[in-house]
């Protein structure tokens, strides 16, 4: 809607945003990646509960993540309605962009360096609101419902409608409506008919190879269809090179061309109507796969073991 204003008349009115701090502190389990903090996240204070903010993202658990984890952070910051996501320059960011294409030249570089490090906040400034999160208590996550927030741990059970704050319980009971969940039920094992490595939020290569390492060496389940879509040309190079193509395939996943794919249900690849995928894609809206389908989102690593197993399953196994 902003860019046709902009295209429309050449300009935009802007409101300065507030500012946000989510600290994720503690040490996750090593079956909970980026993508089980941002569901957490979300559950927690709603799709609305960023809005008008932009969220930065603090504390020694996002320190200890990659790159590319932080990545899947800011990319889903949009579904808790901020504006935008960041996380403030450390040196991991800088290692990441050393000797990149456009990467400033080694006679730049500790200048570059010394530039970048004044955009971190200052310590102890104030923020307009502060979330803190431990993620040593979390689970890996998946939704049950039709929107990010409706989620829970995946060895949890859907909430009873008495449970759900007033103003989201409508929400939450057509959610259950469409999506077949009862209250007080367990997601996990849940049978799923359609499982989706993609995706702008989980399709970088190291999201592939948490996926393949779970994979390797096993068959998903008969009553499964897999589609396994790199996030673009580079990474799916990278990945053949890697031989996680071969992996994927020989588990009986489909390989597919870089794109958006079922993520936003583009072109032919779609979810039936009335089936049941579970996705590592950003939202899990009403008919977002395709037309009457039922998306539960999650992280590369609990798509691939249920993939496996043929329904929603905790990859915490995979891990021990």
């Amino acid at each position: 809607s902003e860019v046709g204003m902009v295209m429309a008349t050449g300009c935009i009115l802007q409101q300065k945003p507030k500012t946000m701090k989510v600290e994720f502190k503690g040490k996750p389990s090593k079956a909970v990646f980026s993508k089980d903090y941002i569901l957490a996240l979300i559950a927690q204070i709603g799709i609305g509960g960023g809005t008008g903010h932009i969220i930065e993202y603090t504390g020694e658990a996002i320190r200890a993540l990659t790159m590319e984890a932080r990545m899947t952070l800011c990319n889903m910051s949009i579904e808790c309605g901020a504006r935008a996501g960041l996380v403030g320059p450390d040196e991991t960011t800088f290692e990441y962009i050393r000797g990149r294409r456009f990467a400033p030249k080694p006679e730049e570089w500790d200048r570059a360096i010394e530039t970048w490090s004044s955009f971190a906040s200052d310590e102890g400034c104030a923020y307009d609101a502060e979330v803190i999160i431990d993620v040593g208590e979390l689970k890996p996550r998946t939704t049950w419902g039709t929107n990010p927030e409706q989620g829970i741990a995946i060895d949890g059970t859907v909430p009873h409608l008495k449970d759900v704050p007033e103003e989201h319980r409508s929400s939450a009971q057509k959610g259950m409506e469409y999506t077949g969940v009862k209250e007080g039920q367990k997601v996990e094992g849940i049978s799923i008919d359609w499982a989706f490595l993609g995706s702008c939020t989980n399709s970088r290569i190291s999201d592939l190879r948490i996926a393949a390492e779970i994979m390797k060496g096993k068959k998903i389940a008969k009553n499964v269809t897999m589609y396994v879509v790199p996030g673009s040309e580079p990474v799916k190079a990278q990945a053949e090179a890697e031989g996680l193509d071969r992996i994927f395939m020989e588990a009986g996943a489909d390989w597919r061309m870089p794109g958006c794919s079922l993520c936003i249900a583009m072109n032919d690849d779609k979810v039936p109507a009335g089936k049941r995928c579970i996705s590592t894609s950003n939202r899990n809206f009403v008919g977002r796969q395709g037309t009457g389908s039922i998306t539960h989102l999650a992280s590369p690593a609990t798509v691939a073991a249920s993939a496996i197993a043929g329904k929603i399953t905790d990859p915490t196994s995979y891990f021990n």
